[in-house]
C-alpha cells in the first residue's frame, strides 16, 4: 500500500519549495529600502549572485549525500540552515554581512532542490509524478506572483526585514511536518564519501559561475582578468573530472553521463535553463518599455508561463505512460520551438495578448519537456542512485540558468550598445550615454516623445535578438531529446522500500 502519510509530506515538500522558489522575487522588490538601509550600492547585485552560486554548486553534493544518509536528514538540515541564514539576513548590520547571510541561505537551498523532487520520486509511482511534479511546479508560479506582492506590502507597510523573518513561520511549519510524518527506510550500507571530489567540483563550478557572473560587469568578457578567472575554473574542472573517475563512490560519477538517457536529459536541462532565464529576467522590463504596462501587469505577463508549466506537468503522466518518455518530451521541446519561434514573429505593434498566449505555450513546453526527462532519469536508476541523478538533473537546470544570464545579458547589451551607435545625430545628445541607464532613463527621465519612442524601439530590437538565441537553443534541445533512447529502463511502479518498509537494495 502506498505510504498513507504521503498527503502530509508532500505538504511539507510544497513548503520548502515555495521558501526557495520566492526567496529571489521577494528580495527584488526591496531593493531601494535595503539600500538606502545598509548603503553600498554597488554590491547589491551580490545579494542575488551569491544565493544562485552556493545553491547551485551544492546541489550535486547534497544529492549524493541523500543517497549516503537518507532524504530527510539533509532535507531537514538543509532547511534549518534555509532558516537560520533567513533569520541572519534580517538581522544584516551592512552590505557585506548580508551578502554573506545570503550564501548560506543558498547552502541551504541548494538541499532543498536536491532532495524534495528525489524524496518526490521515491514516494510516488510512475503514474502519479506526473501529478505531484504538477504540485511542485505550481509553486514557482505562486512564488512569483505572492513574492512581489508579499515583497511589496512588507516594505511599504512594515519593514525590509520581513521579506526575510516569512520565512520562519513557513519553514518551521515544513521541518515539523516533515520531522513527524516522513519515517525514513534505513540503509545499512557504509559508502565512503568523496570529500577531494566535493572540493574540486564545488571550487570548478563555483570558479565557472563567478567568471559568468563578473564577465561584462565587473570587468570585460576578453579581458586579461576574465580570460585567467576562465582558465582557472578549466583546470579546477579538469581536477574535478580527474578526481571522479578514480574516487571509489564520486559525487558525479561518469555513468551520468556515459549512459545516453541521463545524458541527453541533463543537457536537455541545461538548455531548459538557458531559455527560462530571457522571460524571468527580461519579460517585465520589456513589456513595461515596450509596452508602457505598470509593475504588476508586467509581473502578471511572466505568470502566464506559470500557468501552462504545472497544468502540463499533471498531463504529462498520461502521455508518457501511453507513450513514453521520450515521445512525451519531443512533444515538449515542440512547444518550446513554437513558443520561441512565435516571439520571433512579434512585431512592435503586437497585442500584449500574444505574449501572454506564447508564455502560456512556452509554460507548457516546459512542463512536458522537464517532467518526462527527470522522472525517465529517476524511473532508470536504484533508490541509492537516485538522489545523484535527481541533484545531476537539477544541478544542470541551475548551471543552464547560469549561462543564461551571462550569455544573454552581454547579447541584451550587445543590442542596445549597437542601437546607440546608429542614433540618428540630432537624438544622440539626449540619449543615455550608457548601455546601464537606458532602461531607467525611459522609466524615469523626462525625455521628449522621439527619443522615448528610439528607446523603445531599442529594447524592442535588443529583446528579438535574445528570441533568435532563445529558438536556437529550443532547436538543439529538440535534437537531444531525439538522440535520447526511446524507452527509459524502469523500476517497478511502486517503490517497495517505501511501500514495505524495507531496506532499499
Amino acid at each position: 500500500m502506498p505510504n498513507p502519510n504521503r498527503p502530509w509530506i508532500l505538504a511539507a515538500l510544497m513548503l520548502f519549495m515555495m521558501m526557495a522558489a520566492m526567496d529571489v522575487t521577494i528580495v527584488s522588490t526591496a531593493v531601494p529600502q535595503i539600500v538606502t538601509a545598509l548603503g553600498d550600492f554597488s554590491l547589491f547585485t551580490w545579494v542575488f549572485s551569491i544565493y544562485l552560486l552556493t545553491q547551485t554548486v551544492t546541489i550535486p553534493i547534497y544529492g549524493k549525500l541523500a543517497d549516503i544518509y537518507g532524504r530527510k536528514p539533509i532535507l531537514l538540515g538543509g532547511g534549518l540552515l534555509f532558516l537560520l541564514g533567513s533569520a541572519a539576513c534580517a538581522a544584516a548590520w551592512n552590505m557585506p554581512s548580508l551578502i554573506a547571510f545570503r550564501g548560506l541561505q543558498g547552502l541551504g537551498a541548494g538541499a532543498i532542490m536536491a532532495t524534495v523532487n528525489t524524496l518526490a520520486g521515491d514516494l510516488y509511482s510512475l503514474e502519479e509524478r506526473g501529478r505531484v511534479q504538477g504540485f511542485l511546479s505550481s509553486v514557482w508560479g505562486m512564488a512569483a506572483i505572492s513574492g512581489p506582492m508579499l515583497g511589496g506590502a512588507f516594505v511599504e507597510y512594515v519593514s525590509w526585514h520581513w521579506i526575510f523573518l516569512v520565512n520562519l513561520p513557513i519553514g518551521a511549519l515544513a521541518v515539523a511536518v516533515l520531522w513527524v510524518f516522513l519515517h525514513e527506510p534505513q540503509t545499512h550500507k557504509r559508502r565512503q564519501i568523496d570529500y577531494l571530489g566535493s572540493v574540486t567540483i564545488l571550487a570548478g563550478v563555483g570558479t565557472l559561475i563567478f567568471a559568468l557572473m563578473q564577465g561584462g560587469t565587473a570587468w570585460p568578457w576578453l579581458s586579461v582578468t576574465s580570460i585567467g578567472v576562465f582558465m582557472l575554473a578549466a583546470l579546477l574542472l579538469m581536477l574535478a573530472v580527474w578526481t571522479q573517475r578514480r574516487a571509489a563512490d564520486p559525487v558525479m560519477p561518469g555513468w551520468l553521463w556515459r549512459n545516453r538517457g541521463l545524458a541527453c536529459a541533463n543537457l536537455s536541462m541545461i538548455g531548459m535553463g538557458f531559455i527560462v532565464m530571457v522571460p524571468s529576467a527580461y519579460l517585465p522590463t520589456f513589456a513595461q518599455s515596450v509596452f508602457q504596462v505598470n509593475a504588476i501587469t508586467a509581473g502578471l505577463v511572466l505568470a502566464a508561463m506559470s500557468i501552462g508549466w504545472p497544468l502540463a506537468s499533471s498531463f504529462s503522466a498520461r502521455l508518457y505512460l501511453r507513450i513514453g518518455f521520450r515521445n512525451t518530451a519531443v512533444i515538449g521541446s515542440l512547444l518550446v520551438c513554437v513558443a520561441t519561434g512565435s516571439f520571433l514573429l512579434l512585431s512592435y505593434q503586437v497585442s500584449i495578448w500574444v505574449i501572454v498566449a506564447g508564455q502560456i505555450v512556452l509554460g507548457a513546453g516546459f512542463g512536458l519537456l522537464s517532467t518526462p526527462m527527470l522522472v525517465g532519469a529517476q524511473s532508470s536508476v536504484d533508490w541509492h542512485q537516485r538522489g545523484v541523478v535527481t541533484g545531476a538533473n537539477m544541478f544542470s537546470r541551475f548551471l543552464g540558468q547560469s549561462l543564461g544570464v551571462a550569455v544573454f545579458g552581454t547579447l541584451f547589451n550587445a543590442g542596445l550598445s549597437q542601437r546607440l551607435q546608429e542614433a540618428p545625430a540630432q537624438l544622440r545628445e539626449q540619449l543615455p550615454q550608457e548601455v546601464d541607464t537606458v532602461v531607467s532613463s525611459l522609466q524615469q527621465a523626462p525625455l521628449t516623445d522621439e527619443v522615448a519612442l528610439y528607446l523603445r524601439h531599442m529594447i524592442f530590437d535588443a529583446t528579438q535578438g535574445l528570441y533568435i538565441g532563445l529558438f536556437v537553443i529550443a532547436v538543439i534541445i529538440l535534437a537531444i531529446v531525439l538522440l535520447s533512447p526511446r524507452h527509459f529502463s524502469h523500476q517497478p511502479s511502486v517503490s517497495t522500500a517505501w511501500n514495505k518498509q524495507s531496506t532499499p537494495s
